[in-house]
């Protein structure tokens, strides 16, 4: 049984590459869109096993990561592997939040490229060996911190782990499952807490102390 695929790049040759490179594979090509507003249209008509989404798209239908959340909310029985030329770790934590199922270089290899997508669809968590499985990782750990210099909970560990990864207020609270007004709350008692005034020194702070 294939794979059913929506492939999603502004690129012509990108998805004309990704034609060639699924060629002889499980992986079978049922639809592909230009745009993040063609990607949404589609994917609603056909319902692939896994839309393949570049991260970055050209205005005004937003980038990826819009697309990516429209996707989750319409089609949320199809899985989303987002595609970037991107290793950027805010783009990879956003992808987390917004609920990608992994995250795959242009430049990774034909097999890599594959068993994203296997995996992806067979609903098994990001690979081992991805930026996305060690990101991810990051982002949930609620373990103590045995620093003393680390006046913090659990949780405002974790918020300050997801404001050092680049993420906003919305994209926190869909990751953590808590409400917006509560990672504000969380945020204002971390700033004061660690003495800083701003998102920017916060993050500056938790890589001084080994916290991402």
């Amino acid at each position: 049984m294939s794979i059913r695929v929506l492939v999603c790049d502004d690129h012509q040759v990108i998805r004309t590459g990704l034609a060639s490179l699924f060629a002889g594979t499980e992986i079978e090509i049922v639809g592909e869109a230009d745009s993040g507003k063609e990607a949404l249209k589609q994917a609603i008509k056909i319902k692939p096993d896994v839309v393949l989404l570049d991260i970055r798209m050209p205005m005004p239908d937003g980038d990826g990561l819009a697309t990516l959340e429209k996707l989750r909310a319409k089609v949320p029985e199809s899985r989303v592997v987002m595609l970037s030329t991107y290793d950027n770790p805010t783009y990879i934590a956003r992808a987390v939040a917004l609920g990608a199922s992994d995250y795959v270089l242009k430049c990774s290899s034909r097999d890599d490229i594959i068993a994203t997508i296997v995996s992806a669809s067979a609903g098994e968590s990001p690979s081992r060996s991805g930026e996305m499985k060690k990101v991810s990782t990051t982002m949930k750990v609620r373990q103590v911190v045995d620093d003393d210099d680390v006046p913090l909970t659990q949780r405002e560990t974790q918020v300050l782990r997801h404001i050092a990864l680049g993420l906003s207020n919305r994209e926190i609270g869909k990751s953590l499952e808590i409400s917006v007004e509560t990672v504000k709350e969380h945020v204002q008692n971390i700033l004061r807490k660690i003495a800083v005034s701003d998102r920017t020194q916060a993050a500056v702070w938790a890589v001084r102390k080994g916290l991402v």
